[in-house]
């Protein structure tokens, strides 16, 4: 697509439904929101569901988008990082992950795991219990503080720290 917005520009015609201001986003965005999503769920198909739901909620909420608070790019990226860890925290993952054949987990696009993949990390991390492994993603993999985690999730810091503590001994029992 040829035509180019200015970020002012593009809110004010997503707040007016503007379809091709909706195709510009989606072509400019996609592919690094697939890649954060990826790197949070896993599972390829997963990823591209939630893509989905993540053009549908900035469609149907972009009229909260407020420039004041930050950069179009970080609430989008928000909304992904909450939508995916949703996924995770709700009770169809877990159904879901127990189906998950291990092998998947040396396909992740998270370019930062390849360092890890010799060790085989991410396979030993899938083998964890869901409350631990979604907090050893998003401390080791994604980088994120046990007080981001603690945000994220929704729970207090010393649950935060203590389950990545028994991640620890989890994993360790493992290797």
């Amino acid at each position: 697509m040829s035509e180019k917005y200015t970020t002012q520009q593009l809110v004010s015609l997503l707040k007016a439904n503007n379809q091709p201001a909706f195709l510009y986003l989606y072509e400019n965005y996609a592919g690094a929101l697939y890649t954060l999503i990826l790197s949070i769920v896993i599972e390829e198909t997963t990823a591209e569901d939630i893509m989905q739901d993540v053009f549908v909620k900035v469609f149907k909420h972009i009229e909260q988008y407020d420039e004041s608070k930050g950069r179009l790019y970080t609430w989008i990226t928000q909304i992904a990082r909450n939508t995916s860890i949703d996924f995770l925290r709700s009770s169809n993952t877990r159904k879901t992950q127990q189906h998950i054949s291990l092998s998947n987990t040396d396909d992740m696009a998270d370019p930062a795991a390849e360092n890890f993949r010799p060790l085989g990390l991410r396979t030993l991390v899938v083998q964890l219990k869901e409350d631990y492994k979604t907090i050893v993603l998003l401390h080791y993999f994604m980088g994120y503080t046990h007080v981001e985690i603690s945000q994220i999730l929704s729970i207090p810091l010393g649950t935060v720290k203590t389950r990545l503590r028994a991640s620890l001994r989890e994993l360790r029992k493992i290797i």
